[in-house]
């Protein structure tokens, strides 16, 4: 195991479990018993990506492009615990944290009176990201807590392989980046987020994100200084809830910073890569540090990896 790797940002870092320690993949039999709400979008022609001079180029983020895509239904919003919680009860399904029987958690989140007992190791360059021991979907903040009061925030600690097998289990798939940020916009066209391009018109918190000094202090002045519930605020255009802050989410895409202005349909990512896409921000996403939280900013994180603000939605 090595978990000495630099993310450069609140966005969660790369577990880096060697080849060596990785489990069989798990295989989720059986049938989704209940139908998670999901939006019909008709698909057609948007704007994707964009040329904000504020963001992040290397982060591929731009040219503004023409993409098409082909009409589609996307989850009201994230995966809960509770949907997730249905998805082992009817499968036994063990998640890759479960099976490394670690997953990174954010240093605040962490009880204080355990925070030696608890951590086993930080990240170098950012220790706020600290490998816990038992840290799951179901003990979100290690050895000890629960989902109990939380069953309808988002599923975190789970990787990319976990989230393709709840699709797979619920007869969906994971977005691609095209349809995650079509979707996402809202019908608005060329906007910072799902609202327009001001954060907080009239001082109003319409998505959960950081405030304060990262990584210190979080005034939580939206209410919230971790996951909310994901009804929490408004939806966008769409109807779609929870699509920036509260937690990334996975995306079926191999990650590429390379695009072009031409017309694009239906388009999947590149055939190969090292790390997937993650859209959409999270609770820990600031001004001053991270502010992925706008539509078309994007990161990435290798398909085994898992955090404390990593879920994910579904399509069909």
């Amino acid at each position: 195991m090595k978990s000495n790797q630099t993310p450069g940002s609140c966005c969660p870092p790369a577990a880096q479990r060697e080849a060596a320690e990785s489990p069989a993949p798990t295989h989720a039999p059986g049938q989704a018993a209940e139908q998670h709400p999901m939006v019909a979008l008709p698909g057609g022609t948007f704007l994707m990506g964009t040329n904000y001079q504020q963001g992040f180029p290397a982060d591929g983020e731009g040219p503004v492009r023409p993409v098409t895509l082909s009409p589609f239904s996307i989850d009201t919003y994230p995966v809960t615990n509770a949907d997730f919680q249905a998805f082992v009860t009817a499968t036994d399904f063990r998640t890759e944290a479960e099976r490394f029987e670690w997953s990174f958690v954010f240093w605040a989140h962490i009880p204080r009176h355990r925070f030696e007992e608890l951590v086993e190791d930080t990240v170098a360059g950012a220790p706020w990201w600290c490998k816990v021991p038992g840290a799951s979907w179901k003990h979100p903040r290690g050895p000890g807590s629960g989902i109990e009061k939380t069953l309808n925030h988002p599923v975190v600690h789970v990787s990319w392989n976990d989230a393709v097998a709840y699709a797979a289990w619920a007869k969906t798939k994971l977005p691609t980046e095209a349809q995650w940020e079509y979707a996402a916009r809202g019908g608005l066209e060329q906007k910072l987020y799902p609202w327009g391009d001001e954060l907080t018109p009239g001082g109003k918190h319409l998505c959960n994100i950081w405030q304060g000094q990262f990584p210190v202090h979080d005034t939580a002045e939206d209410g919230y200084a971790g996951t909310c519930p994901v009804e929490t605020f408004q939806p966008n255009g769409y109807g779609l809830y929870s699509v920036i802050g509260n937690v990334w989410e996975w995306c079926a895409d191999w990650f590429q910073t390379a695009f072009s202005t031409q017309p694009m349909h239906d388009p999947a990512g590149p055939p190969r890569g090292q790390s997937k896409v993650m859209k959409g921000g999270s609770f820990l996403c600031h001004a001053s540090y991270c502010n992925r939280y706008r539509v078309a900013a994007r990161t990435s994180n290798t398909p085994d990896s898992s955090a404390s603000n990593i879920g994910f939605r579904c399509v069909r």
